[in-house]
């Protein structure tokens, strides 16, 4: 939406309202997503605090709902969800709260998982090469490196 037309506050808070009722927002997104609607810094607090009180946007939600799905989906590590999480300004308190989303035993199965696919998809033949291959594969999804480094040792 980059056209010229102004919104009203009613019409901005409706279609903010839809926006977070489609899915989980954080506030900058919802901050983002009034700039872009060329809305006036006061336009912005009254409709973010609108969201909030109605609770269409709660961060504590948000940053749960996140890293359920990253994980879940994704197969995201811990490391990768907080560095987003952070990215989006989202507090310690909420982050912590979103960590315990995920069970550990479920955590240490997955990553077992995805280590096994990897190796199985690795042609690289020297051994060095290989480990290097899956570790960083590893750590770039966010896996904490004491984890990986067990797992690609046991693993190769």
């Amino acid at each position: 939406m980059k056209s010229g037309k102004s919104h009203t506050l009613a019409e901005a808070t409706k279609k903010l309202e839809g926006y977070c009722a489609y899915q989980e927002r954080c506030h900058k997104e919802v901050i983002a997503k009034l700039r872009e609607m060329k809305m006036i810094p006061e336009a912005i607090d009254h409709i973010v605090a609108h969201l909030i009180q109605e609770n269409y946007i709660n961060e504590e939600r948000f940053a749960q709902s996140f890293a359920r799905g990253k994980f879940h989906i994704k197969k995201w590590g811990r490391n990768r969800i907080v560095g987003e999480l952070k990215q989006r300004d989202i507090s310690i308190y909420n982050i912590n709260s979103a960590l315990k989303e995920i069970e550990e035993e479920a955590y240490l199965s997955t990553l077992d998982n995805l280590a096994r696919k990897r190796v199985a998809l690795l042609t690289e033949t020297h051994l060095q090469k290989r480990r290097k291959k899956l570790t960083d594969y590893l750590l770039y999804r966010g896996w904490e490196r004491h984890l990986v480094y067990e797992k690609v040792g046991e693993l190769l």
